[in-house]
């Protein structure tokens, strides 16, 4: 039988895409609201800028950007594809240095950031055991409310962050490394300081004190509460840990605080009691994130497994006083 023909494979449909440069050009300007700004910020004339964004608006068939004489602002259609852009940039960041990588990947920069209920009590130590293990790898940190470390992550920013779980983070990379249980601090004559782990439900909420919204840690003592949310009852909410130790220390009510917190010393020179709760204990659990195309997953393990190796240590400091 005479052999069938072989039919070429089907031609795939060229498309004119955007260049990484382009979508640089637009998320900064998105940034800045300034062209000559953006430009200075890329490192190229306005006219190179302005028409790198002029080409992205022909290819993509779409205006992108309003101009006048007063104002720049994005159009809905600029908006969207500028929250794309920043993902396809972070992206393209993980490749370039993967290739970087390749041949030592426990070396180079780490840009970490943490939620401050965790940076100080955890991170000196984390520091420290990642020195003696990868003298080669360079640790960058920063310390934000949850919602700005996970903003930071998807555009690129940062490449880690530690958080505290429960907290929506769809579409990141996410390792869970342990719980901890959340501890009632009262000053030493409240009368719950004499019970050796009070109950939630034994508890005034109405005395609970709360960090700012912004914080996880108000979420979750609300829930640790079965709380709704709700402002703090006098008004008065505290801006951090520090803050809200001083408040209590003032009578002011009383608070929960991360265990970890309390064996770092964090009521070191108080006159506070510090009192796990009975069962069942809120707690929370701390979780490490990244971007699901990162490079550098062999640093996001060790670094994780060196946070688990951190709460292990025999040597963390112990809370002062006993239940």
């Amino acid at each position: 039988m005479p052999e069938k023909p072989v039919s070429a494979p089907p031609m795939r449909r060229s498309l004119n895409l955007p260049s990484l440069r382009q979508l640089t050009y637009l998320v900064t300007l998105s940034e800045t609201l300034n062209f000559t700004q953006a430009a200075l910020a890329c490192h190229v004339t306005q006219s190179t800028l302005s028409g790198g964004i002029q080409e992205l608006e022909r290819q993509l068939d779409s205006r992108l950007v309003e101009r006048d004489r007063q104002q720049v602002r994005m159009t809905p259609a600029g908006t969207a594809v500028v929250s794309r852009a920043r993902t396809l940039l972070s992206m393209g960041h993980d490749l370039v240095e993967e290739a970087a990588l390749a041949s030592d990947p426990m070396s180079g920069l780490i840009r970490l950031g943490a939620i401050p209920t965790v940076a100080p009590f955890l991170l000196p130590a984390m520091m420290r055991i990642s020195r003696e293990r990868h003298p080669s790898l360079r640790i960058a940190l920063r310390e934000d409310p949850t919602a700005r470390l996970l903003d930071r992550i998807r555009e690129g920013d940062l490449d880690f962050a530690l958080i505290a779980l429960p907290y929506p983070h769809e579409g990141l990379l996410s390792r869970r490394l342990f719980d901890e249980e959340l501890w009632l601090i009262t000053s030493e004559d409240d009368p719950v300081a004499a019970v050796a782990r009070p109950r939630i439900g034994n508890l005034d909420t109405d005395r609970m004190l709360l960090l700012e919204e912004g914080h996880c840690l108000r979420s979750h003592t609300l829930a640790g509460c079965g709380l709704t949310e709700q402002a703090n009852p006098g008004g008065i909410e505290a801006t951090s840990m520090t803050t809200l130790v001083q408040m209590v220390e003032e009578g002011l009510g009383y608070a929960l605080v991360p265990e970890m917190a309390i064996r770092s010393g964090l009521l070191n020179g108080s006159s506070l009691i510090a009192r796990p709760i009975g069962s069942p204990a809120p707690r929370r659990t701390l979780a490490l994130l990244a971007r699901t195309s990162t490079a550098r997953i062999e640093a996001f393990t060790a670094l994780a497994d060196i946070a688990m190796r951190t709460v292990r240590e025999p040597g963390r400091p112990r809370r002062r006083r006993s239940e």
